[in-house]
């Protein structure tokens, strides 16, 4: 009985009222960790939104895309490095504003809970990596110095009002751009260099608490006291941002780093959805799942989206599309600090199903909020002016589409690959086909389509520019498309003509 009430109420939440062709598996349950016999809070469903009100939610006709403000939509940005909130000296208004110019939709903060020491990961201009004096968190500073990272220690049971006025104030400011901010709840430490910096670490708070080794940090029964500030973190950037239509909460990046056992983080996703039972709004949790792919079995039932990181090939995406779920894409890097690599590794990822892409963008840094900081060689990724607008050109490309009724089709493509070359297709067959091309400077592709006049054209994925447009009739069966010469990658817009 329990099993079906939780399948029921996931059917209302994600609004799983598909098409046949679209329809995926129900989710499993997800099982209840053993140190919570508590039964799980009611999720109440969200309302077709009437206003803009509505938070962010599935796509009700194909939940592996987004709903917001009455529109279907897919997220894609480049992004600064999660620290746009907790580093007090980053001028947050001017970076949404260049977001906005850009035309991207999509931002990634971390709450404070972790922080990176100066020379993390060698990254230069680190802005998860405040100086001294700018580093913001949810806990007030006592009147007790001795913080390993400068400055007083933090009273963990007292909330510091600058900081949820400035958390608001940048959601707020998203809000009021089109932005959606996923706010990261939790970070795992990595190795004792990232952990001393923590309010949470024992000798930075005047509470006695965090005395456990990092790597049971984010596990239940290891720390009590630890836990029940962790939860009332939860709740507190829960309530605080109730209001908001643009936010959706990841339990915490990277888990499969540092101990961070399944059991908490299904607790956590329990808080949140406790929490917000007694709210006016519901907004969507993500789970961040693994570098690369992996299939995902028995996901908790108040996930809505499933995050990888460094998802190229973007298999994950096919592995788990049977989830009804979105599936995205929320880090990249470690692929040099060129254009090319991460613009084709989102064009892929999208047009393999994904429903949101963030790349991470090191362009972005304190006094370079307009994201022109031209970081050194051995930054460990990229970003820049040219990128935001090549993902501009990919979301705007998106966006021309009926892509609610669409899904990925490799079968369409019949020939016309050279050694070298390889394209992704999404398609609503006998209607609509976007195609994105890698490798080579031509390609005269092969596709069966159904007979009928059809629109092509053939965009440049650098300049946004459509370099061919041709109107074709076709007979049935297997027809050509011959592509104007290119620099690395080409993308179709395929449109059959109505009758």
């Amino acid at each position: 009985m329990v099993r079906r009430v939780w399948l029921a109420r996931l059917a209302v939440l994600c609004g799983l009222v598909l098409g046949a062709q679209l329809a995926p598996a129900t989710p499993a349950q997800h099982p209840r960790p053993a140190s919570t016999a508590r039964s799980r809070p009611e999720r109440r469903a969200h309302t077709t939104p009437t206003s803009t009100s509505d938070p962010l939610r599935l796509h009700p006709a194909n939940p592996h895309y987004f709903l917001f403000r009455g529109r279907p939509t897919v997220l894609v940005t480049s992004g600064e490095h999660y620290g746009a909130v907790l580093n007090r000296a980053f001028d947050f208004r001017k970076y949404l504003d260049t977001l906005r110019k850009d035309g991207l939709n999509l931002t990634r903060i971390f709450t404070g809970a972790y922080v990176e020491p100066s020379g993390a990961l060698g990254i230069t201009a680190n802005t998860l990596a405040p100086a001294a004096g700018d580093f913001i968190c949810p806990w007030k500073r006592s009147s007790t110095p001795g913080c390993r990272n400068g400055g007083n220690r933090f009273d963990l049971h007292a909330w510091d009002e600058d900081y949820f006025a400035r958390l608001k104030g940048f959601v707020q400011t998203a809000a009021e751009r089109g932005v959606v901010v996923e706010v990261c709840l939790f970070c795992p430490f990595y190795r004792d260099a990232r952990w001393v910096p923590s309010p949470w670490y024992p000798e930075n708070n005047v509470n006695g608490i965090g005395n456990v080794p990092r790597t049971e940090v984010y596990a239940l029964g290891k720390s009590p006291e630890l836990l029940a500030i962790q939860e009332a973190m939860v709740r507190k950037i829960v309530t605080e941002l109730n209001r908001f239509d643009n936010v959706y909460y990841e339990i915490c990046n990277e888990p499969y780093f540092g101990g961070v056992t399944v059991d908490w983080q299904s607790h956590i996703a329990d808080v949140i959805v406790e929490t917000e039972t007694s709210l006016p709004q519901r907004h969507l949790i993500s789970q961040n799942i693994a570098n690369g792919a992996k299939e995902v079995k028995n996901p908790h039932a108040a996930v809505s989206i499933l995050n990888f990181h460094y998802a190229n090939p973007p298999d994950t995406v096919a592995m788990n599309a049977s989830l009804g779920r979105v599936i995205g894409e929320n880090e990249t890097g470690f692929r040099g600090t060129g254009d090319t690599h991460y613009r084709m590794e989102g064009w892929e990822f999208l047009l393999a199903g994904g429903g949101l892409y963030n790349n991470l963008d090191y362009s972005f840094t304190v006094g370079h909020e307009d994201g022109s900081f031209r970081y050194p060689d051995t930054q460990p990724g990229g970003g820049s002016v040219a990128l935001r607008h090549q993902l501009r050109v990919l979301k705007d490309f998106l966006h021309g589409f009926d892509f609610i009724r669409m899904r990925p089709d490799q079968s369409i493509v019949r020939g016309g690959l050279a050694d070298g070359q390889r394209a992704r297709v999404l398609a609503e067959p006998g209607k609509q086909y976007a195609v994105y091309v890698f490798g080579g400077s031509q390609v005269t592709l092969s596709l069966e389509v159904p007979k009928g006049q059809y629109v092509a054209e053939w965009l440049n994925p650098v300049t946004g520019a459509i370099d061919r447009r041709e109107e074709v009739t076709h007979g049935g069966g297997v027809a050509q498309f011959a592509s104007p010469s290119y620099g690395e990658d080409i993308a179709l817009r395929l449109v059959r003509r109505k009758q």
